[in-house]
């Protein structure tokens, strides 16, 4: 921040890198992830004059299937103990913290980009209104999660289209963000939120898990309750392993539907505080979470969000394609 504030140029972070920017900085502009950035970041970050790229992991998922447009001559890539420039020197034993600090005492100002930015920004806009009794759709969900965020909450985004979701979340001051994309790990948050929860108790933990996901690990459910942690557990149930069709599409990404709500209840035995809730229209999310911020606060709450199984963000789908087409091309000749 250091050197954000002395160089006046835009502040993107790259997926797994959400949350460790104050996005209520007046520099920042979202998040870089290729195809499917946050509007108008892309954009910016790819004409850019030169790019600073502070300790970047690229891989087939943070890069789109190799798709980002980004030029090598035109990068400098700090790592935690080396500095790349370009095509040309790359020298270690630079670290980062020293190299940032050092860079942005020597920085003249720039906010050109920073403008541009502004001058081209449309603020997002907001779902479409209802119908009566209409079954939840997604987008809707997370308008509601959003205004749930604050200082003392912490998101944590399941593999699968709460990647994309919770990405587009406008973390308050203070507030926490999981993300795990380095191995796409699918249930790795359900064991990540018992973690989480066990040793920040001053934060209340609001996790968006898939049901294929929650499925490989729900067991930890079980000790969330017998350690008396009082997170928001949003199971949403679209019936499979959504984020693989759009991958790879076929009859092993249905699963067994499970009465989860159920499942919980009978983990929870009676014993220890636990509360759940069923949900398929916004009326009843409404409900479901006042009760879960109110006389449930002391709970663990476990809300089942019924969705269909097409209803994803626009943004998987465009990942899905063009990772996709990625992984089904020829390998490289020997």
């Amino acid at each position: 921040m250091e050197f954000a504030d002395a160089s006046g140029y835009p502040v993107a972070v790259m997926p797994s890198g959400k949350g460790l920017v104050p996005e209520h900085h007046p520099h920042f502009i979202g998040t870089y992830w290729g195809a499917v950035s946050t509007s108008f970041c892309s954009e910016i970050v790819e004409s850019a004059d030169a790019y600073v790229f502070v300790g970047p992991i690229f891989n087939d998922y943070s890069s789109v299937g190799y798709s980002l447009l980004i030029k090598k001559e035109k990068t400098i890539m700090v790592d935690p103990n080396r500095v790349t420039i370009g095509n040309g020197p790359s020298l270690g034993w630079v670290f980062m913290a020293d190299f940032l600090s050092a860079l942005a005492k020597k920085l003249k100002k720039n906010s050109t980009a920073l403008d541009n930015y502004r001058r081209i920004f449309v603020p997002s806009g907001m779902p479409l209104m209802r119908e009566k009794d209409e079954p939840l759709r997604v987008n809707v969900l997370f308008k509601h999660i959003q205004n749930m965020l604050g200082g003392d909450t912490t998101v944590i985004a399941e593999t699968g289209d709460s990647w994309f979701n919770c990405q587009k979340l406008r973390l308050p001051e203070n507030c926490g963000y999981e993300f795990q994309m380095q191995y796409g790990s699918i249930g790795w948050s359900v064991g990540a939120t018992l973690g989480y929860a066990q040793a920040a108790r001053d934060k209340r933990v609001i996790a968006c898990i898939g049901d294929g996901s929650f499925q490989v690990t729900a067991q930890d459910i079980s000790t969330m309750i017998r350690c008396g942690q009082r997170t928001i557990i949003f199971l949403i149930n679209n019936g499979g392993y959504t984020i693989e069709v759009e991958i790879h599409d076929g009859p092993y990404n249905v699963i067994k539907n499970w009465d989860y709500t159920g499942l919980v209840d009978a983990i929870h035995n009676g014993e220890g505080k636990c509360w759940t809730a069923k949900v398929h229209t916004e009326d009843e999310l409404t409900a479901a979470i006042a009760a879960a911020t109110g006389e449930q606060k002391d709970s663990l709450c476990f809300i089942e969000i019924f969705s269909h199984k097409d209803d994803t963000s626009k943004e998987l789908l465009e990942w899905g394609s063009r990772v996709s087409a990625a992984n089904s091309r020829p390998p490289n000749p020997q």
